[in-house]
C-alpha cells in the first residue's frame, strides 16, 4: 500500500487520520465554526484531520432539497476556512469543467461514489496533480476498483485514495464485509463510517438474516448517524 502524506495527515500507514466536516456547506460562519471545533477536537485527541464539505450535493433524492451554495460561493467559503482555520480541504467534484477551479482551493479532490467510473472526470482530476479520493460505488466489489485506479494512474495521478462506503445487497441493504475489505486493502485506505452505516439499527447481523453469505464472514450493520464523515 502506498503511503500518502498531506501536511500532518497520513494515509496508508499505521496511524489514524480523519476526514470530517458538514456534508454540505451551509454558510461561511457555520463552516468556520465547524472547522474550528473539529480542529480543536483533533488536537485534543491527537488525530490529524482533513476538513470536508461539499459546495454542491448533486445527487439529492428530491429536486427541491438544499444542494449547497454552488461552486463560486462554496469555493470562497472553503478558501476562507483553509486560510482561517489552517486545515487541509477535501471537496467533491461532479463534472470535468469544475476540476480546475476546485483544484485551486482543495488539497484533495473527491469523486462521488455514483461517478466513480466516469473516465472524463477521473482523468481531469488526475491531471491536476492533486490527491484524488474516489468513493467506491455501492454497485462495485472492492476489487472492481482496480480499473478505476488504472484510469487514474494512466492519466498521471500519483496519489490515489479509495474510500469504502459499503456494497449494496438488494434494496436499501448497505453493508461492509471485513473479509472483502482485507482483500482490497492495498488500495482501499478509508472507511466511510457514515454512509455505509446510516440505514439500519445497531446490531450484529444474525446468520439467519444473511443466508446468502457464509456465517464466518463477520458481516456487521450499524446505525452511527455520524453526519459529516466524508
Amino acid at each position: 500500500m502506498k503511503k500518502i502524506k498531506l501536511e500532518n495527515v497520513h494515509f496508508g500507514n499505521e496511524s489514524l487520520s480523519l476526514i470530517a466536516g458538514p456534508c454540505v456547506i451551509e454558510s461561511q460562519s457555520h463552516a468556520i465554526k465547524m472547522a474550528k471545533n473539529i480542529r480543536d477536537i483533533s488536537e485534543k485527541v491527537d488525530i490529524p484531520v482533513v476538513y470536508k464539505s461539499s459546495f454542491d450535493k448533486a445527487n439529492r433524492t428530491s429536486i427541491s432539497s438544499y444542494r449547497g451554495p454552488g461552486i463560486e460561493k462554496g469555493l470562497d467559503i472553503l478558501a476562507e476556512v483553509k486560510a482561517t482555520v489552517k486545515l487541509p480541504i477535501l471537496t467533491d467534484i461532479h463534472v470535468p469543467s469544475h476540476v480546475e477551479k476546485v483544484s485551486k482551493v482543495a488539497d484533495i479532490l473527491q469523486i462521488p461514489a455514483f461517478l466513480c467510473r466516469q473516465t472524463d472526470l477521473l482523468v481531469a482530476a488526475a491531471e491536476t496533480g492533486k490527491i484524488v479520493n474516489v468513493k467506491k460505488g455501492q454497485f462495485l466489489a472492492p476489487w472492481d476498483m482496480e480499473n478505476v485506479v488504472k484510469k487514474l494512474a494512466e492519466a498521471g495521478c500519483k496519489k490515489i485514495l479509495l474510500t469504502d462506503r459499503g456494497t449494496q445487497f438488494g434494496y436499501n441493504n448497505l453493508v461492509q464485509k471485513k473479509k472483502e475489505a482485507k482483500e482490497a486493502a492495498k488500495h482501499l485506505k478509508i472507511w466511510d463510517k457514515k454512509t455505509a452505516t446510516s440505514r439500519m439499527p445497531l446490531k450484529r447481523v444474525k446468520d439467519e438474516d444473511v443466508k446468502p453469505l457464509q456465517s464466518d464472514e463477520n458481516v456487521y450493520n450499524f446505525n452511527a448517524n455520524t453526519r459529516g464523515f466524508i
